[in-house]
C-alpha cells in the first residue's frame, strides 16, 4: 500500500506525519519504506538517525524527486507499506505520486494561510482522481492548540465542508513538543514516553487504514 504525506503549504507537520506513521507501522512488524520526495530531506534525516539505534523497528528508506511514480509502484511490490513524504508545494513530486497512491493524507493546520491552500489541492486532486480513480483522500488537521479554551479546529472543520474530494480525519494531531523531540533522535513518539501523543498516532494508522 501507497501512503502519500503532501500538501500545498510548507510548515504543517508533513514530515513528522509521515515518519510517525513508518515507525508505528514497523513497531506492528510490517515491511515499511520511507520514500523522501522533498528535498529538504527532513525525513531522510530521520531515518539516518533512526539507524544508529538498532533496538528501534527498522524504517528503510530511499530519496527520490521529479517523477516519482514508477518508483514508488516498484516499491510496492517489495514492502507491505510505502510512505511518502512529497514537498510542501504544488510539485512534480506530488502530482505524480498522486497517480500511483491508494492514500492521500493532507495534513493542515487549523488557520487561515492553512485553510486557503485547499481549493487549489481539491483541483489537483480531482486532476488525479482522472487518472488514479482509486486515490482515498483524508484531510489531517496538525499542530492543533492544546489550549482547550481556543477553538480552531472547529472553524477547520467546518471549511472543510465546501472541500468534499477531501475526507476530514477525526483523529487530530496536537501542537506537541514531543513531536519535535522525537524528530531530532530518529524516534516516534510511540516510542516515547507521552501517552498523549502516542495515543494520536495509534488513532491515526488505524483510521486511514
Amino acid at each position: 500500500m501507497i501512503i502519500l504525506i503532501g500538501s500545498q503549504k510548507g510548515g504543517c507537520g508533513k514530515s513528522t506525519t509521515a515518519v510517525n506513521i513508518s515507525a508505528e507501522l514497523a513497531g506492528q512488524g510490517h515491511d515499511v519504506v520511507l520514500v523522501d520526495a522533498d528535498r529538504q530531506c527532513t525525513a531522510a534525516n530521520w531515518a539516518t538517525d533512526r539507524i544508529e539505534n538498532p533496538a528501534l523497528a527498522k524504517v528503510h528508506c530511499v530519496q527520490k524527486y521529479d517523477n516519482i511514480r514508477d518508483t514508488l509502484l516498484d516499491l510496492n511490490t517489495r514492502y507491505e507499506y510505502v510512505v511518502v513524504d512529497a514537498a510542501g508545494r504544488d510539485s512534480r513530486e506530488l502530482r505524480t505520486g498522486m497517480t500511483a497512491a491508494h492514500i492521500l493524507i493532507v495534513p493542515f493546520r487549523p488557520s487561515q494561510p492553512d485553510l486557503d491552500t485547499l481549493s487549489n489541492m481539491q483541483e489537483i486532486i480531482i486532476q488525479a482522481k482522472d487518472l488514479n480513480p482509486d486515490l482515498k483522500v483524508y484531510g489531517l488537521i496538525t499542530m492543533a492548540p492544546t489550549n482547550p479554551i481556543i477553538h480552531e479546529e472547529a472553524d477547520a472543520r467546518e471549511c472543510l465542508i465546501d472541500y468534499p474530494e477531501i475526507k476530514l480525519l477525526s483523529t487530530m494531531v496536537r501542537d506537541r513538543k514531543v513531536y519535535r523531540d522525537a524528530m531530532s533522535d530518529g524516534l516516534s513518539v510511540v516510542e516515547m514516553n507521552n501517552p498523549k501523543a502516542k495515543a494520536e498516532i495509534k488513532k491515526l494508522v488505524e483510521e486511514i487504514l
